[in-house]
């Protein structure tokens, strides 16, 4: 099985020991589940917004930079708002602004950290560009 380094406060590290007895094992168990959750939910956000909104959303997370304390729904209604009134993303992409922002509102913090990881990742992937983003909307 692949190996993955991965950086994790002393925090975290007490939190594995203390339920999974190792940090080895306890990432084991952690990662491949996160991954298959992820997915699982994203699949499922993807399904509330029209592929308009969805590419909106993804073009609002072109050059930022994810924050864990940033990753809640309020900053997601806060990058999607600034990306429509500065940048007119909504209209490049034929979305609703109001409608785009009601569903987000809907979201919970998890579902809203979903949207904007999967958002962020397009642009660090390997597969980024325009011509991508309808394959990358639609997969999953």
């Amino acid at each position: 099985m692949p190996q993955v380094a991965a950086r994790i406060n002393d925090e975290q590290e007490k939190w594995l020991k203390d339920y999974f007895r190792t940090k080895s094992a306890g990432a084991e168990f952690i990662l491949p589940w996160a991954v298959d959750t992820f997915f699982r939910a994203i699949s499922s956000i993807k399904g509330i917004f029209s592929g308009a909104e969805l590419k909106t959303i993804v073009e609002a997370y072109k050059d930022m930079r994810l924050l864990p304390d940033h990753t809640r729904q309020s900053y997601l209604l806060l990058r999607i708002a600034d990306a429509c009134d500065v940048g007119s993303l909504h209209l490049k992409h034929g979305a609703s602004k109001p409608s785009l922002e009601a569903k987000v509102k809907r979201l919970d913090d998890t579902q809203a950290t979903a949207l904007m990881v999967w958002a962020s990742a397009f642009w660090v992937s390997r597969n980024c560009s325009a011509e991508n983003l309808d394959e990358y909307i639609k997969a999953y």
